[in-house]
């Protein structure tokens, strides 16, 4: 049978839960005035003048560097978001980007993750610690709530945090959602995003843009997943014609088309829900370019360089120069002629089944 407790013992065991509250609560201040202190002092706060030291030039002539709003990628982190702080999600991508630059290997960095919201990155430790003295019960709450369950206490705006997948075409999805403060990004080197296109007339090796177009690469990879794409397929095929040389440029005085140099397809498998994808910021087409017809899912490869396009079609990959000799076999497959709003195109007489797949992993 257990002993009653006497009142000395209930008043020791008073005295040490208030002075456990009491050590709390300084070591809780100290830490909120310790923060405070480090975001004027040591923490890399980036201005546009300091930010992103990269080439200029190059900057200007890329015009890609985009990501993904709500959505937060998990990884292994290359460079701790709290320590190193950006003005916009692109900077953050392009610092990313530059932990590529001058390595032949993979990249040290393939994916960032960036808070820019300034409502909700906002750092709130210190709203917490102010709270800290009102009463245990608060204490307790606050503490507990900050561990828990309160995952933006701490952060700031600006943070980048540059990381690393296990696998790059498989990333970690932490969390997505209109609730999700974050906006992330992937970036492939050379040599690394680089999936198939598998046909009955040979695969052919598409290089990503996901700094160019994130959410279009983001359904792509999707379809990595799936074990069949049925549904899936090139129905339309169109050569050069007189209008496009072998290296796909403009014979002068030669029409614009038809034909239009070009395959096209689409990739609304049976069985899948299909999200139009919004116009993202790209290249213009030239040959090997690989972009959505509108929004989706409807897409076309190009067979030769379509300035006069400009950017009116969201550009998500490339075909690699070497994988073109299949593009142009299939354009040149038995077609019907048909008119789609007044426009001459040529259909395939046999659609021509396709499925994205990843490339194996090397052993």
């Amino acid at each position: 049978m257990g002993r009653r407790q006497t009142d000395s013992d209930l008043h020791r065991f008073t005295l040490w839960v208030l002075f456990l509250i009491a050590a709390i609560s300084c070591c809780m201040a100290y830490y909120s005035f310790s923060v405070s202190l480090k975001g004027n002092s040591d923490t890399i706060f980036v201005g546009s003048s300091e930010s992103w030291r990269g080439n200029e030039e190059e900057r200007e002539g890329d015009g890609c560097c985009g990501g993904v709003e709500h959505l937060e990628l998990w990884g292994d982190a290359m460079k701790w978001g709290s320590d190193f702080k950006l003005n916009s999600s692109e900077e953050c991508c392009r610092a990313c980007k530059e932990m590529c630059e001058g390595d032949d290997g993979p990249c040290l960095c393939d994916s960032w993750v960036f808070c820019g919201n300034k409502q909700d990155c906002g750092s709130r430790f210190g709203e917490v610690s102010q709270h800290l003295f009102l009463s245990s019960l608060t204490v307790i709450y606050s503490i507990l709530r900050f561990v828990a369950i309160n995952k933006i206490v701490g952060l700031d705006f600006g943070e980048c945090w540059l990381k690393k997948q296990k696998d790059a075409l498989d990333p970690d999805w932490r969390d997505s959602g209109d609730k999700v403060i974050w906006t992330s990004g992937l970036v492939f080197g050379k040599g690394e995003g680089i999936i198939k296109l598998k046909t009955e007339h040979g695969i052919v090796n598409v290089k990503l843009f996901p700094d160019c177009a994130p959410h279009s690469v983001y359904y792509i990879l999707e379809l990595l997943s799936l074990q069949h794409c049925a549904g899936c397929q090139f129905y339309r095929a169109e050569s050069r014609g007189n209008s496009w040389d072998l290296q796909g440029n403009h014979i002068e005085h030669a029409p614009y088309g038809p034909p239009y140099a070009l395959i096209q397809g689409t990739v609304d498998a049976y069985g899948t829900v299909f999200k139009d994808i919004p116009q993202e910021a790209c290249p213009t087409i030239r040959r090997g370019s690989i972009a959505w017809v509108g929004s989706g899912p409807d897409f076309f490869i190009s067979l030769a360089n379509h300035h006069e396009w400009k950017k009116a079609y969201t550009v998500f990959g490339q075909v690699l120069p070497e994988d073109m000799e299949i593009v142009e076999k299939i354009s040149q497959l038995p077609t019907i002629p048909d008119v789609w709003s007044n426009v001459k195109v040529a259909v395939l007489e046999r659609p021509v089944p396709l499925r994205f797949i990843r490339m194996r992993k090397s052993p």
